[in-house]
């Protein structure tokens, strides 16, 4: 006799064998359950078909088709990825709103044999859940804010932290962007808003909450991705640490990490057009002449100096002004992030400032 399907509606309470994602490609692309794997009863072209069929014919027409196509793809599922599991096997089952795909799936693999878990609500109640806990879990953990204008090395040292076993939020590796006008990774879009909140609080889940989190200072939104507002408050009530470094060395650094631009430079231009409207025709004109003359360096010195430092003290004013202490590098080269990062650690100053 075939096990009962099983329904839940927490299903974080509980291990599971795999986590199916049985939506379309496009929806599991957007956002998913973080470790789910995508086996879609309907494909993006399918599943637009069935659609317009119910739009256009009659609703019983599209689930005809639906069925059809359904069954096709179930069918090759159990002949692939199916073929090897046990007895043993324990999947958890999700669609958009927990209904018909899901459904078709966990009836079939039911009669096969194995224990199948529905999720109610299916991704709806996932998001639901991810948006609960941002408003809360964030709150629940103390942060140190790497400071420091742009090019002074704040990312590379936060990464040596996190070699040295510290808990590290990298936003702008979860965003993938460098929370600048420049800072798009070049042709890599960012993830969905939803997508960078799942992956955001995957990353909570992971920590230990009697732990710092070492965190970059940004904006309230890094690219074109919003912070929760929970994690944005703690983040400018927590306390800093101010990174320097030489002029001349963040200009050779912001040139070494950036080579999209150097090898793109009308891309650039495009970039740098919308600053016209604050510093005029004549300096963006003069800008393009450098970029014209591959004279980065002084390019780089100028867009420092004129734009982004500024921009720096006026958000380290507003949002980012608990400095506890100033740490200087002399360069970025990697005995210096690592000196760095070990007196950070070590630091009684900073752990003072938590109590």
């Amino acid at each position: 006799m075939s096990p009962p399907i099983q329904f839940t509606a927490e299903p974080w309470s509980h291990t599971y064998s795999e986590i199916i994602d049985v939506r379309s490609p496009a929806e599991f692309a957007e956002d998913h359950w973080p470790g789910a794997i995508n086996l879609p009863v309907l494909q993006d072209a399918e599943r637009a078909e069935v659609g317009t069929l119910y739009k256009q014919v009659d609703p019983f027409t599209a689930r005809k088709r639906g069925a059809s196509l359904v069954a096709q793809n179930i069918s090759r599922h159990l002949q692939t990825h199916f073929a090897d599991k046990d007895r043993d096997y324990r999947p958890l089952i999700y669609c958009w709103r927990g209904g018909q795909r899901s459904g078709s799936l966990a009836l079939v693999l039911s009669q096969v044999g194995w224990l199948v878990t529905v999720l109610e609500g299916g991704y709806k109640t996932y998001r639901a859940w991810v948006r609960r806990q941002l408003q809360t879990l964030p709150q629940q953990f103390t942060y140190r804010v790497l400071c420091g204008a742009t090019g002074s090395g704040k990312t590379q040292l936060l990464h040596q932290l996190q070699v040295q076993g510290a808990q590290v939020l990298d936003l702008e590796g979860l965003a993938r962007h460098r929370g600048s006008l420049l800072g798009a990774e070049w042709q890599l879009p960012q993830p969905s808003q939803k997508g960078f909140e799942s992956r955001l609080l995957q990353a909570f889940l992971s920590w230990d909450p009697t732990k710092w989190v070492w965190v970059e200072s940004e904006s309230a939104k890094v690219g074109q991705l919003h912070l929760p507002p929970a994690l944005w408050q703690a983040l400018t009530e927590a306390d800093c640490i101010e990174v320097q470094l030489p002029l001349q060395e963040r200009v050779q650094g912001i040139i070494a990490h950036y080579p999209h631009w150097i090898a793109h430079p009308q891309a650039l231009k495009q970039k740098l057009w919308p600053l016209k409207a604050r510093y005029g025709q004549a300096c963006l004109q003069w800008w393009f002449e450098l970029i014209d003359a591959q004279n980065w360096s002084v390019l780089v010195q100028e867009l420092l100096e004129q734009h982004y430092d500024p921009t720096y003290r006026h958000g380290l004013q507003r949002y980012f002004n608990r400095i506890r202490t100033r740490i200087e590098l002399p360069n970025l080269s990697e005995d210096s992030l690592k000196e760095a990062a070990r007196q950070l650690l070590t630091d009684s100053s900073l752990a003072r400032s938590a109590q």
